[in-house]
């Protein structure tokens, strides 16, 4: 049986995630989190001496290589797009000489021992086996994918032969005859993307292997460089149609130890700066130094990385404190194995479960929303260059947009390649074997995602050369699509946006309903007039040549941008008459579930779309919802924003509307995605303490645990793993980037300890220390300008080298429901006693002007 040890960590301070046994249903778990990467490639942890097959699933990526298959599936032609599989460099066996024993096999396996190392990125194997004459032989392998040499990966195997002597043969393969396996409800689709065209071995100890995709036409090539210790190996070299490698062969004294180095280049014909993926994998092989050498600038790296990316949680108060920062750790070491310094000349987004695996066929969807905020404000560099992932994109995004007869830019749901469209149109229900319609590509909110990050992104670094650059036009672009999606409905007086899908991919259409899609989704109306209001603000920061250049290329008049803030004040978002923000228009009138009846029958209702499928029935017909989406205004939007916005519509709500809101879609919400954790973690983080710490845990140990029953196996979350350290940043630090400042609204748990982080603003290093409602703000000393830092009322300068102490809303009590979200009473919600409004205590709602041209 299979465990996980955190006890297992060399030093004991929670740097190690170690496994222990064989379980053959956990092993694609382990093999995803014990992937190694480096933002331009990365290699599955699957055991060296596994083939793939059965409980195995090794894979090697690199970030953007695409490539698209067609299959038929019924009466209809379908077409996908997947990140591919490239040819694996990582098998090896060793054992007596004229056996070919499986270790993974029937009664072989004697001791099976995975430990990642997170301090210095180096995944050690421990591999124990006995052939059918007794013969036991151990493989200790320690692997790496080098962070700053980005094409190099290696392996140091040591072979024991402990209780024999004779002849030990090692057997090394590059392998291209590979496919997109990984996941079991594709595998009935093509999945061999590659086709060999050399297998070589070019250099003594040296073998190359060059392979293209059969659509995308990229060529790779993978160099693998062998030396075996003791130099008394016989080797020769062997090529088996799509695969090359070595053999090797000594005689070995019992007990004996016999080390195989193996040092490897990956090269694409994406990559800049070379003229043939061939020559250059092989150049870069021959500058590799040895495994030693690679390891210790290997552990240099990391330890420049987590300066920058330091959690400390000081106290015994955090509940399993020691688990809790492991699991953080991890999650940030597979969010920076997916994206890196590296993407600044790599064109690739921020694939949803990283390069770790093939679900979602390596897809982008929104989840670099989750990911961003905590690189932005330590890797800037990076969220920029993966921002341009997006401005590359904006080409095909308009494409789209004027093939539903609109404007503007449409991002698609998926993103892959080139920006069109990659969801499937169909999808397979595994509980009833039928393929069903998919039509996820209704989630018109990506745009919007894309945008928020942007705006967020200048926030932070003042980066106004991207936002006149770049920036601008995709913000203007997106809230143009979203404008002309909004129509006005004459009875209503007021703009709506209808036959689209919010966050929750549950809520696809009414019952009965003869096409897909429903009116009025909270989330997206609300942030579309978040982007419409910035939109003024956009063309505010950039010069004014470059803004008047702008507006006549994009053809923006006066009178479509007065159109835009038209919308700010007569959108409809659809309010019960108690407050409550429904998801969408009528989502109130569904029927509720049976909830009892089915906890009771199937306990995990996670997929509840599946099983009632099977049953003959729709998720559609009931008030279920998959995860947080009404609840995303609260994660993305500060108080202050979230007030503005339905303050300038017109809206008054109660003054329980908040607690209300949350009470209703908590209720009706099964977590079928790991960010909704995470999001409901946010929003009770203030009120509910307990509630809020339990979907915390579950966000922060959704693949370590495997929350999803499975799902980790075909890669990692990385939305809820980046989440999951913003939500100590921006919830209980209460990080804030907005106006030109930096801004805090501290809410650790005052019996917690202390919380402490670094984070970067524009361009000063600072060190945030948070205890109970205080935080301790500390500039790094060297060159940079001051910053204001504010905390409610509270206005300071920070100098380079300086500290400042904030306390947030002094002596209001620390348990307050509601803060940090809605005031309890008066305010934005109706009148207070004698029926009178109170002036608010957040800044006055600022209205919406159409920027007009100023006179030459």
């Amino acid at each position: 049986m299979a465990t996980d040890c955190p006890a297992c960590a060399p030093t004991g301070d929670g740097w190690s995630v170690c496994f222990h046994g064989f379980d053959p249903a956990d092993e694609g778990r382990r093999e995803a989190l014990c992937t190694l990467g480096n933002g331009y490639q990365a290699v599955r942890g699957a055991a060296a001496a596994a083939s793939a097959g059965g409980p195995h699933h090794p894979g090697t990526y690199a970030a953007g290589v695409y490539n698209r298959l067609v299959d038929t599936v019924g009466d209809r032609v379908v077409e996908n797009e997947s990140m591919v599989a490239l040819p694996d460099w990582t098998w090896l066996r060793a054992g007596p000489d004229g056996t070919d024993v499986d270790p993974f096999g029937p009664a072989a396996l004697l001791e099976n021992r995975a430990l990642l190392d997170l301090r210095h990125g180096v995944l050690t194997r421990l591999v124990r086996y006995v052939d059918a004459e007794g013969r036991r032989t151990a493989l200790h392998e320690r692997r790496l994918v080098h962070r700053t040499r980005r094409h190099v990966a290696a392996t140091e195997t040591t072979v024991v032969a402990e209780n024999w002597s004779g002849r030990l043969r090692v057997r090394s393969r590059i392998d291209g005859a590979v496919g997109n396996t990984g996941v079991a409800r594709y595998r009935g689709l093509a999945a061999h993307h590659l086709h060999t065209e050399r297998v070589d071995a070019p250099r003594p100890g040296t073998v190359l292997l060059t392979t293209r995709t059969s659509r995308s036409d990229v060529r790779i090539a993978v160099a693998a460089r062998t030396r075996v210790r003791p130099d008394s190996a016989a080797a020769s070299v062997v090529r088996t149609g799509d695969a090359v490698g070595y053999d090797h062969v000594l005689d070995v004294p019992r007990g004996s130890a016999v080390r195989v180095d193996t040092v490897v280049t990956l090269v694409t014909s994406r990559d800049v700066a070379i003229a043939d993926p061939a020559t250059t994998a092989l150049d870069l092989l021959a500058d590799a130094p040895d495994v030693p050498a690679l390891l210790e600038e290997q552990a240099v790296s990391w330890r420049h990385v987590w300066r920058r990316f330091r959690f400390d949680l000081a106290g015994t108060g955090v509940p399993d404190a020691p688990d809790t920062a492991r699991d953080l750790r991890l999650g940030l070491f597979h969010v920076l194995q997916a994206v890196s310094l590296h993407a600044l000349d790599v064109d690739a987004g921020v694939p949803a479960r990283g390069l770790h695996g093939e679900a979602y066929r390596g897809h982008v969807f929104w989840d670099e929303l989750f990911v961003l905020p905590v690189l932005t404000l330590r890797m800037p560099e990076v969220t920029r260059a993966l921002l341009h992932y997006r401005v590359r994109r904006l080409d095909a995004a308009r494409r789209a947009a004027r093939a539903t007869g609109r404007r503007g830019a449409m991002f698609p749901w998926q993103s892959g390649s080139d920006g069109r469209e990659e969801s499937q149109s169909l999808h397979l229900n595994p509980l009833s074997g039928r393929w069903l319609p998919d039509v996820s590509a209704l989630q018109k909110h990506v745009g919007l995602a894309v945008a928020y990050n942007v705006w967020h992104y200048v926030q932070a670094t003042g980066d106004r050369d991207f936002l006149a650059a770049h920036g601008a036009e995709v913000m203007l672009e997106v809230a143009r699509y979203l404008a002309e999606l909004s129509e006005l409905d004459p009875e209503r007086g007021r703009y709506r946006i209808r036959g689209v899908m919010g966050p929750d991919e549950f809520s696809t259409r009414y019952p009965g309903a003869d096409r897909p899609g429903v009116d009025d989704n909270t989330y997206t109306t609300v942030m579309a007039v978040w982007l419409w209001r910035r939109a003024r603000e956009c063309l505010d920061l950039i010069p004014v040549r470059r803004r008047d250049e702008l507006l006549e290329q994009l053809g923006l008049t006066d009178r479509e941008l007065r159109s835009w803030a038209d919308r700010t004040r007569r959108s409809y978002v659809p309010i019960r008459p108690d407050g409550v923000l429904e998801q969408f228009e009528g989502a109130s009138a569904l029927p509720e579930l049976d909830w009892e009846h089915y906890r009771r029958r199937y306990g995990d209702l996670q997929r509840l779309d599946r099983i009632l499928e099977a049953e003959g029935r729709s998720v559609d017909d009931y008030q279920v919802t998959k995860q947080a989406d009404v609840l995303m205004l609260f994660y993305l939007l500060s108080t202050d924003e979230l007030r503005e916005l339905l303050h300038g519509l017109g809206y008054r709500l109660p003054a329980d509307a908040v607690r209300r809101t949350i009470d209703h879609h908590l209720a009706r919400t099964v977590h079928g995605s790991t960010l909704s954790s995470l999001v409901h973690a946010w929003v009770l983080a203030r009120a509910h303490r307990e509630d809020a710490l339990d979907h915390f845990r579950r966000a922060v140990r959704s693949d370590l645990a495997d929350v999803q029953g499975g799902t980790t196996a075909e890669g990692v979350h990385l939305g809820a793993m980046a989440g999951s350290v913003d939500l100590l940043q921006r919830c209980f630090a209460g990080v804030e980037v907005r106006d030109g400042a930096l801004w805090f609204n501290p809410h650790w748990p005052r019996d917690s300890g202390r919380l402490s982080f670094e984070i970067r603003y524009r361009d000063l290093v600072v060190d945030v220390r948070v205890r109970g409602r205080e935080v301790l703000v500390r500039a790094a000393c060297g060159p940079g300008d001051p910053i204001t830092v504010r905390c409610g009322t509270t206005r300071r300068v920070l100098r380079p080298g300086g500290s400042v102490r904030l306390r947030a809303r002094p002596g209001a009590p620390e348990g307050e429901p509601g803060r940090g979200l809605w005031p309890s009473v008066g305010g934005a919600h109706g009148p207070g006693p004698g029926g009178r409004v109170p002036t608010p205590w957040w800044r006055p709602v600022v209205e919406f002007r159409p920027w007009r041209r100023r006179p030459r």
